[in-house]
């Protein structure tokens, strides 16, 4: 079952996520880098539940290492029983990290894809891990051809924040795109790849805002493609919850 958009990240042990988000702007230089996670401002609380669930995972991931290096050392020194509980403490923060993990993903994906922030013919994959992004963009490329969609036009960010400033899920969009056997170009907006659902070569359009939900529809469509976007969300959200796949251990945010 689809994640309701108002208990992103589902709750269960680890408890109820926030709201999604109401755009406001704030300023706070020392916070200001966090913002790259996302395709608008968000308010400070949808801001710092993000922040937090990332942070758990790594710590999650420091402990997890840490057990498995005393497990190794327990080994070595011929303690097989410390050794083994080590090691199966280890496995315990593994699957913690990945919860974690989950949560931001989901979390992030339908805050910034909510129905009123971006158009029904885009995704964007801010926040996410390169290996999370490729999941979630397998699945929308799947929906959207199911659904007759002809195009998708991907945010993927321009790298200014990741290390060296270099693009990490640019290189793996294409990547998924090339698999797929789809066509792809960059567009005017360097952070944006236009991708042709129908095999054919892709040409943008001319150049619309990304976060304008309803570009190309007429006003009284509105409604109709918010409840239509609301609904792909939601089902590429439940999608994407049943996803197991391997999640790095730090956050690539571009």
């Amino acid at each position: 079952m689809a994640i309701p958009l108002t208990r992103v990240g589902g709750g269960g042990t680890y408890g109820d996520a926030m709201e999604p988000p109401r755009p406001q702007r704030w300023l706070d230089p020392e916070r200001d880098k966090l913002r790259i996670a996302f395709n608008h401002r968000p308010d400070r609380d949808t801001e710092e539940e993000y922040d937090r669930l990332r942070g758990l995972a790594r710590a999650e991931a420091e402990r997890r290492n840490d057990c498995f290096a005393r497990s190794r050392q327990a080994y070595e020194n011929g303690d097989g029983a410390l050794a083994k509980d080590l090691s199966n403490r280890g496995k315990e923060h593994a699957a913690a990290m990945a919860e974690y993990n989950r949560r931001a993903r989901d979390y992030i994906f339908r805050a910034n894809n909510a129905p009123g922030l971006v158009a029904d013919d885009t995704i964007d994959l801010h926040g996410l891990f390169v290996e999370e992004a490729k999941d979630i963009l397998e699945e929308r490329i799947k929906y959207a051809q199911a659904n007759g969609q002809m195009h998708l036009h991907v945010i993927v960010g321009k790298g200014n924040h990741s290390v060296d400033r270099v693009q990490k899920l640019k290189p793996r969009v294409e990547q998924v795109c090339r698999d797929l056997g789809l066509q792809y170009s960059t567009e005017e907006n360097e952070g944006r790849i236009y991708v042709n659902l129908q095999g054919g070569e892709a040409v943008p359009p001319p150049d619309v805002d990304p976060y304008d939900p309803y570009h190309g529809h007429g006003g009284h469509h509105h409604h109709h493609h918010q409840q239509q976007q609301q609904e792909e969300v939601d089902s590429i959200g439940g999608l994407i919850s049943r996803c197991v796949g391997k999640l790095a251990d730090y956050c690539v945010i571009m």
